[in-house]
């Protein structure tokens, strides 16, 4: 079978950024670990407030993690519990969240944090705060007719 150059050169290119998509996906995968957003991890939205660590919200320090402080979130009916938290500045924390009834949105004004908490789902991520200062956590999902009353604050502190 004969192929005119231009066609050899475009299969060529087409299959060598192929392999370059399926390499980076594999080695972002299987060598560095990335894997979904934490979709993985689920609970049960009837018994969010009885179990660990959703059973008492707020800032928690930590030991032998990767972490500082884990900082647990549960998003309610037009709230977010706790409605107020202050982090040390510098921290590295994790921040843990879920919602016990409709879904709806998370968002750290000012940091590069926004998660979407969906009933049965751990929404989960990693910061460091270093900028002291009062960070707004709003609801970026529309949730029902309170939704524009939905916010907390995180007050970062040295």
């Amino acid at each position: 079978m004969h192929m005119h150059k231009f066609e050899k050169i475009w299969l060529i290119f087409g299959i060598g950024a192929l392999v370059v998509f399926l390499a980076t996906i594999g080695i972002s995968a299987f060598y560095l670990g990335n894997k979904p957003a934490s979709c993985l991890t689920t609970i049960d939205p009837n018994t969010v407030g009885q179990k660990e660590p959703f059973n008492a919200p707020g800032l928690h320090k930590v030991e032998g993690k990767d972490w500082d402080y884990e900082l647990v979130f549960v998003a309610q009916a037009f709230a977010f519990n706790p409605m107020e938290v202050k982090v040390p500045l510098g921290a590295k924390v994790r921040v843990i969240a879920t919602t016990k009834d409709v879904v709806h949105g998370f968002e750290v004004a000012g940091t590069n944090i926004n998660m979407m908490l969906e009933p049965g789902y751990i929404s989960e991520y990693t910061t460091t705060f270093n900028k002291s200062g009062e960070y707004l956590v709003v609801c970026n999902e529309y949730c029902g007719a309170g939704h524009h009353l939905m916010s907390a604050k995180i007050e970062v502190e040295k």
